[in-house]
């Protein structure tokens, strides 16, 4: 794992931009990931870099040219790093932009009368979207109960609602209020099994800080991550779809080529920034690896990123030095069970007789980084059935360390009313 390797932690943290100090308060731990992730310094620098050129794609001159290398260059490390062999990339507003469009265009292209399946744990991103236009289109909305106490829903849960006239379906990888993980794999076969011509159109935004991305094994249609929870920058959100969801008609100019779904001129520097990512991983799987393939060498950084966060947690959950862990504070409870193999790099919890934004706003006071989930729009279908209010949501990557996980124990230890 990632700690066992000497130094290896400070040359990762030495990538990152406010690693361990906030530009505005100061000292901190930053356990606020799932909320956005820490920004590489590389994306900083190629960021501020492509701000200042004035040129766009699509243009006949050099610079344009070097744009286009630019973008075409990104989506291919994209194909790498998403394992993508087919379909194609591009760029939206942000990532719960880009599951409303691709929602939106299979739900309208679908046969009236159709269904469209998801889940109640997934994020209002895509419960929204698929709600909304199976109204327009004209579908009927079929909801897939989660499990309350494990946080998760499961091909099976699928699989007991499945009907042949689903046209649609959506998944949500990983949950950013409980960090549990779905696969989406079998979940995709069970959707398959009965409807095989079904759009399958997943929510990745959560995972793909935590683990690989796997898009060719998943046999789905379309896939959007926010690059501000994957180590690059706000502004801007990246959908992969498939082949056959490329070729529906959907929102476009008059005339424009068929399989064109950018709107506009996007940013060079959004493209860039993604290489930037992933020649981090790049970089990350040759120090946990002996691959000599890139994309081998990427899959082995995913591999010891999630593998190191699951030694993060396991140490916030039990313990760590002579500090007792979340499950041993009597005052605790902790979301979806302590032992939970689906996590992933994410601890909610709450505190006895403390509401939850208390106990944000004091581990704040010691330097400690956290956030308050509420029971509203964004995260009430998870906490309202478990009787909550609101929760305390501890995220990290695996830029963290064993220590910062010490710091907050330490605090939460002897927290009380």
């Amino acid at each position: 794992m990632l700690h066992q390797t000497p130094k290896l932690i400070d040359e990762i943290r030495a990538r990152f931009a406010h690693v361990d100090a906030c530009p505005f308060q100061g000292p901190r731990v930053f356990f606020e990931n799932a909320g956005g992730a820490l920004t590489l310094n590389s994306v900083v620098e190629t960021s501020a870099k492509f701000a200042a050129i004035p040129d766009n794609q699509g243009r006949d001159n050099v610079a344009s040219h070097a744009l286009v290398d630019i973008i075409n260059r990104a989506k291919a490390d994209l194909s790498v790093f998403m394992n993508a062999s087919a379909g194609q990339f591009f760029v939206g507003e942000s990532g719960t932009e880009l599951l409303f469009r691709m929602i939106r265009t299979a739900c309208v292209n679908a046969p009236i009368g159709g269904k469209v399946i998801g889940s109640s744990i997934e994020h209002p991103a895509s419960r929204s979207a698929a709600r909304r236009w199976a109204g327009i289109a004209g579908l009927d909305y079929v909801n897939v109960p989660h499990d309350d106490a494990t946080g998760l829903v499961t091909a099976e849960d699928y699989a007991a609602l499945m009907t042949p006239d689903v046209a649609v379906a959506t998944i949500l990888h990983a949950s950013p209020v409980t960090g549990m993980g779905m696969d989406v794999a079998a979940i995709a076969r069970a959707i398959r099994a009965v409807a095989p011509d079904c759009f399958i159109i997943v929510d990745g935004i959560q995972h793909a800080a935590h683990g690989q991305m796997d898009i060719d094994s998943y046999s789905v249609d379309g896939y959007a991550i926010s690059p501000y929870k994957v180590f690059s920058r706000h502004g801007y959100g990246i959908a992969w779809i498939s082949d056959r969801l490329t070729a529906l008609p959907h929102d476009q100019l008059i005339d424009a080529p068929a399989n064109g779904w950018e709107f506009g001129t996007r940013d060079t520097g959004a493209y860039a920034t993604m290489s930037d990512v992933i020649t981090y991983f790049d970089w990350l799987g040759a120090q946990v690896s002996d691959e000599a393939d890139r994309d081998d060498r990427v899959r082995a950084a995913g591999r010891a990123i999630h593998a190191y966060e699951t030694h993060l947690t396991n140490a916030m959950i039990n313990g760590t030095g002579n500090l007792p862990g979340l499950r041993d504070m009597d005052h605790i409870t902790i979301l979806a069970g302590a032992d939970n193999p689906a996590r992933e790099g994410l601890v909610s919890i709450t505190v006895r007789d403390i509401p939850s934004a208390d106990v944000v706003a004091r581990l704040n006071q010691q330097g400690i980084r956290t956030h308050t989930r509420k029971a509203d729009h964004y995260s009430g279908n998870v906490l309202t059935p478990l009787g909550l209010n609101d929760c305390i949501r501890i995220s990290l990557c695996h830029y963290n360390t064993e220590h910062e996980v010490a710091q907050l124990l330490a605090v939460l230890k002897d927290m009380k009313p």
